[in-house]
């Protein structure tokens, strides 16, 4: 099994990610965001303190910006929490909210095949959450169509190595 979870923020995607594995007896979840961000913004700090108090007290949590290592090293199913934080980490590192396109798209775009080949490559249960955010009005700036754009790409490269993609809407799932 493996699944593509995709919706708006405070959907419920991923409450219903972690349903779909919560009767596996190994469970790794991966949280590929920036580890700063939890120091930076209380706000920020709550949300993830709220999704840790939901998982089983046997589910290991692997923080790393490393995703395709993360997948690969993981036991049992595994959760990955999400695409969005990751690819957050990943313009961050390659500096790309105000670089050229040209000096950083062609890397971040084999890193994305990297985590779909990841994904594919997987023997375990796989559920990945991400955010659907090609829905709504053109961002006003660069910096929001750059992870707009590179978060559609990265979306769609995991779907396509996955047996279903669900979409969550107001805690309702449609499968797609």
């Amino acid at each position: 099994m493996k699944v593509l979870v995709t919706g708006g923020v405070r959907s419920g995607k991923s409450f219903h990610a972690e349903s779909l594995v919560v009767g596996e007896p190994v469970v790794t979840y991966v949280a590929p965001g920036p580890p700063t961000e939890v120091e930076d913004d209380p706000d920020w700090a709550a949300r993830v303190a709220s999704h840790r108090s939901r998982r089983p007290e046997h589910w290991v949590t692997v923080e790393s910006v490393d995703l395709p290592g993360a997948i690969a090293a993981a036991e049992g199913a595994v959760v990955v929490d999400c695409l969005g934080t990751w690819i957050t980490a990943q313009l961050d590192e390659l500096d790309a909210w105000d670089a050229v396109l040209e000096e950083w798209e062609p890397l971040l775009r084999e890193r994305i095949a990297a985590v779909a080949r990841a994904v594919a490559e997987s023997e375990q249960p796989i559920v990945v959450v991400t955010n659907e955010v090609g829905m709504g009005v053109v961002p006003e700036h660069r910096s929001g169509r750059v992870f707009r754009d590179m978060l559609g790409r990265a979306n769609q490269a995991v779907a396509a190595e996955c047996d279903q993609v669900l979409l969550v809407i107001a805690g309702r799932v449609l499968t797609l």
